[in-house]
């Protein structure tokens, strides 16, 4: 069973510094992430994001609203690294981007940013999976079936799966 299977890939997706909206800029460094990485980054990184999650980022940003890709979607994507990359990728960075649309395998909601990555969801029309009751906090999961986007069709929300299932925007969505 590989780590993405697993929804391992330690924090996740969890956006940096407060998760708030996005606030990057494609040039470079994003807006915002320079002051908090001084000290992980060494110094010929410290005005450039680095080549790996700017293309992490830029794949992150082409998922469109109501869609999802797996952390092991996105490496296999890019054809480099793998889940736990993309998540460490999307912890230390994510915020610049929609982050809420890199997700866990099994479609569980980010631990600690369940509630704001639902509001988002919701406001998407991403499907969703109702939560049974023994589920924690009886939080739903994310309807992976349905939701889960394969990187074609441009980025439109148009489609682009091969089972021609849909989803994203205009499907109910069950919480």
């Amino acid at each position: 069973m590989s780590q993405d299977e697993t929804g391992g890939g330690g924090p996740g997706a969890a956006p940096a510094g407060d998760g708030g909206p996005p606030t990057g800029t494609r040039d470079g460094m994003r807006d915002g992430q320079r002051d908090g990485m001084r000290d992980e980054v060494p110094g010929d990184f410290q005005d450039r994001l680095p080549e790996y999650a700017e293309r992490v980022l830029d794949v992150a940003d082409l998922i469109p609203p109501g869609r999802v890709m797996t952390y092991g979607d996105v490496a296999e994507w890019l054809g480099d690294g793998g889940p736990r990359q993309v998540g460490r990728v999307m912890a230390l960075y994510g915020s610049a981007v929609p982050w809420w649309r890199v997700v866990r395998a099994d479609g569980t909601l980010l631990p600690g940013h369940e509630l704001q990555a639902l509001d988002h969801y919701r406001a998407e029309g991403t499907p969703l999976r109702e939560a049974s009751r023994q589920a924690d906090g009886h939080l739903p999961r994310l309807d992976m079936r349905r939701a889960r986007w394969d990187g074609g069709g441009g980025g439109d929300g148009s489609g682009g799966d091969d089972d021609g299932q849909g989803g994203g925007q205009g499907e109910e969505t069950h919480t």
